[in-house]
């Protein structure tokens, strides 16, 4: 892919997808008359000031002033590119992006020619799983059917040193790419060998379904097998702290995921997908961070942590609380299923089936309740110095937790159990000064009507009269139009990503959001009315200049002012 998109395409794509929907996967909203509101993802708050438009397709909060279209929603919330943003979108309406010439909105050359080497890197280890004997009796030995093999595209990695190298490397380029992508790596005489050897293979995709990396299992344990699990090193598209192994099948299987089950391998997360439970992620051999924690979060409300109940697991299970606490706004919830010794989920599911391992997952420990229990295991609450240390400890990390009825509860909570009150309010705001409302002027009236009802222009046949009208915003109202003609499919999210990187970007947020008693006939009327009067102004400002140079006139000019004068006494 190389080359900038389209603006007609961006048009259509926002025309096509329901912001509500988009949003509404990854923030419950709640309906508010004509929109839907919510808490506000991007800042703290107790009360909803985030509001949804499916008229405008934009979003606006009215606390901290996030605003924009579906692409900006993605782009913030799912920390994407612009490219991805529209790329996501586009795959949801079943459409391609088409790209023209060079831009710099265009994706990486370099990143697409990566893409394509990892996914070719896939499809060669695939192929090499259906030669390979004793590969394929390991994914047998564990119960996977065909359709597990392909929906993972589960692959093997041949014993040889050069075995991708001859698939794939056939140029210097294509090498540098293996050598990029973390497949090849150079040795101490500068020859290139393969990262993975002898070990089944688990691609590992991004929020597109694109293969990025590779996690690898040994089948047999040698000298020289090294770790029984061994992930990709981190390159330009993989990084492990902020990925999540199995999130794209999820989310193919699920619109709307009811739940995320976070276990700590890949063949935990394959075998309970095998028997009906779709739901489960991994982390790539690391601890949950706080990107892990954002992600899980930003894709589902409900979080589910798998662990051993072992001393290990349960200290795994710590760290992922520190990840999650500051995380939790309200509507979020985390709880914590510890495994019976000697069983992981993979063992456990196969054992118990899909509605044993659901019974497990009903009997899950609350995050609050594992959180008091940890910091409490080694304090004697009977005491005033174990209710001092229960409070000491929990104070740092009680603060993480953003304002809200969780965190009032938690508060509440230790308070019950140490009768220590902390009071961690916030300090007081600074009294706000009063907002002065904007002056409804004519100009700012007929672009916030325009703006909010892009539609209107259709009626607006150049050239217009007003264009010479010296008032502020004239310039930015003769160019809406132009834009909205030209563009039948914008909408008030397009006229916003057409502004993205221009100064009347901020002033065009604040009029989308003006307020207009009435329905749309009531608007137009008013639109046009405005359009009229300035129209009205234009002819007075002309009259005035020419009464201004009267001496000065040449015979068409007097014409003209009898005519504008007779025009003016006639109203």
């Amino acid at each position: 892919m190389a080359g900038r998109i389209p603006e007609k395409f961006i048009d259509d794509l926002l025309a096509r997808v329901d912001i509500v929907d988009v949003i509404e996967q990854r923030v419950p909203l709640k309906k508010s008359g004509r929109d839907w509101s919510a808490r506000c993802p991007f800042h703290d708050e107790r009360s909803p000031s985030f509001t949804v438009s499916p008229a405008k397709q934009f979003y606006h909060c009215f606390g901290c002033g996030a605003h924009g279209s579906a692409i900006k929603f993605l782009m913030d919330y799912d920390r994407m590119e612009f490219p991805d943003a529209v790329e996501e979108l586009a795959a949801r309406a079943g459409l391609k992006v088409p790209y023209e010439g060079t831009g710099k909105r265009a994706p990486s050359e370099d990143s697409a020619d990566l893409y394509t080497v990892l996914d070719a890197a896939a499809k060669f280890y695939q192929r090499e799983l259906a030669r390979s004997d004793k590969a394929r009796a390991y994914f047998e030995a564990r119960g996977l059917d065909t359709a597990t093999l392909e929906r993972f595209g589960l692959g093997y990695a041949p014993a040889a040193w050069d075995a991708l190298k001859n698939a794939l490397g056939t140029t210097a380029q294509r090498l540098l790419l293996l050598e990029k992508a973390g497949l090849l790596k150079t040795g101490e005489r500068g020859g290139k060998y393969e990262y993975f050897r002898d070990r089944v293979m688990f691609p590992i995709a991004d929020r597109r379904g694109r293969t990025i990396a590779f996690g690898g299992r040994i089948l047999e344990k040698t000298e020289e097998s090294g770790p029984k699990y061994l992930n990709s090193p981190e390159t330009s598209l993989f990084h492990k702290g902020q990925q999540l192994f199995a999130l794209w099948q999820v989310r193919q299987l699920h619109s709307k995921i009811p739940r995320l089950l976070v276990v700590e391998g890949y063949m935990d997360v394959i075998g309970l997908f095998q028997h009906g439970v779709t739901q489960a992620v991994a982390t790539l051999g690391t601890a949950t961070t706080r990107d892990h924690a954002e992600l899980l979060f930003r894709n589902c409300a409900d979080v589910y942590f798998c662990f051993d109940g072992d001393r290990a697991g349960r200290a795994a299970a710590w760290r992922a609380v520190e990840s999650v606490l500051p995380r939790m706004r309200d509507g979020r919830q985390a709880a914590f299923l510890f495994l019976p010794e000697g069983d992981d989920p993979d063992s456990l599911v196969r054992k118990e089936g899909a509605a044993g391992f659901e019974q497990r997952l009903k009997a899950a420990m609350p995050l609050s309740e594992f959180f008091f229990q940890n910091l409490s295991a080694d304090v004697n609450l009977g005491s005033i110095d174990g209710k001092a240390r229960l409070a000491e400890r929990a104070r740092p990390l009680l603060t993480q937790i953003p304002d809200g009825a969780f965190r009032d509860l938690m508060l509440g909570e230790l308070d019950r159990l140490s009768n220590v009150r902390l009071r961690m309010e916030p300090p007081p705001a600074a009294p706000r000064k009063p907002v002065r409302p904007q002056e409804r002027t004519l100009v700012r009236s007929a672009v916030a009507l325009l703006v909010q009802n892009p539609g209107f222009a259709v009626a607006i046949e150049p050239p217009q009269l007003f264009s010479v009208l010296r008032q502020p915003g004239i310039a930015l109202l003769v160019e809406l139009i132009a834009l909205c003609r030209e563009r039948t499919e914008i909408s008030t999210a397009g006229i916003l990503e057409a502004f993205a990187e221009r100064d009347e970007l901020k002033p065009l947020q604040k009029l989308a959001v003006m307020e207009f008693p009435g329905g749309e006939d009531e608007w137009k009327a008013e639109f046009l009315d405005a359009l009229a009067q300035l129209d009205r102004q234009t002819r007075q400002q002309r009259l005035d200049d020419l009464q201004a140079r009267l001496a000065e006139l040449n015979d068409a000019e007097k014409q003209e002012l009898r005519h504008l004068l007779t025009e003016k006494n006639r109203r």
